[in-house]
């Protein structure tokens, strides 16, 4: 069971993954912790298929990583797996999710109540990692008052006290991007810490405040660049 995050206990303990602590935290490098969520989402994937060891080869295969760089990134954590059986699925899941505070759950402030908002705070996945989407804004007087499936959209105005009442601590920007900074300001004074902006926009943020930017537009040109490699052209 999942705990609820507040003030005091929603601090990962990674001391306590794996049979020996390897690394702490501040000497893990950035390129691990952004693999991690990879390989979580693979392993949850076997889990659901009723699988129950993967070696590092297959989980290779599955997320395009290297095996050698998979059992490098783990061993930061402790031990993992057994030569010859492979990863435990059920236990390497949870425990990257401890590593990674996904065995808490996480409310999150949705900024935008329109299409993409209103997908967003619909996505099954959120609830699979802990992630629940507790507080919508809008200041569109037509979405003020209508539901987002069991959230209630209130006006923007009304943030900082239901983010303090809630205790949240981050928010997806989900606004036209013309309304992306202000936003962002909006929930940086309401003591958010972290920022998931889902808009173009380059957004600026206080020291503090950890910004991620995810535009699925760059995405899809990111995906071109392979594309054009394998048809041999230069053009799609």
């Amino acid at each position: 069971m999942r705990k609820i995050v507040t003030a005091g206990n929603n601090v990962p303990r990674p001391a306590t993954i794996g049979s020996h602590m390897q690394s702490t935290p501040a000497d893990i490098p950035a390129g691990v912790i952004e693999r991690l969520p990879v390989y979580l989402g693979t392993l949850i994937q076997l889990r659901h298929e009723g699988r129950t060891t993967v070696s590092s080869s297959r989980l290779g295969e599955l997320t395009g990583i290297n095996p050698a760089q998979i059992r490098r990134d783990l061993t930061h954590f402790g031990s993992f797996g057994k030569r010859g059986v492979g990863y435990d699925i059920a236990l390497l899941v949870d425990s990257i999710q401890r590593i990674l505070g996904a065995d808490h759950v996480h409310r999150l402030a949705l900024i935008g109540a329109g299409n993409l908002g209103s997908a967003i705070a619909g996505y099954d996945g959120l609830k699979q990692h802990g992630f629940y989407v507790t507080a919508v804004f809008d200041n569109d007087p037509k979405k003020v008052g209508t539901r987002i499936g069991d959230v209630v959209v209130q006006h923007v105005d009304e943030l900082p006290r239901v983010v303090a009442d809630q205790n949240i601590r981050i928010a997806v920007l989900a606004v036209p991007p013309e309304a992306a900074q202000a936003a962002a300001d909006l929930v940086c004074r309401a003591g958010i810490k972290i920022i998931l902006n889902y808009t173009p926009a380059l957004v600026s943020v206080p020291d503090g405040v950890r910004l991620h930017n995810t535009d699925p537009v760059l995405e899809l040109l990111h995906t071109l660049y392979y594309l054009s490699r394998a048809e041999g052209t230069d053009k799609v």
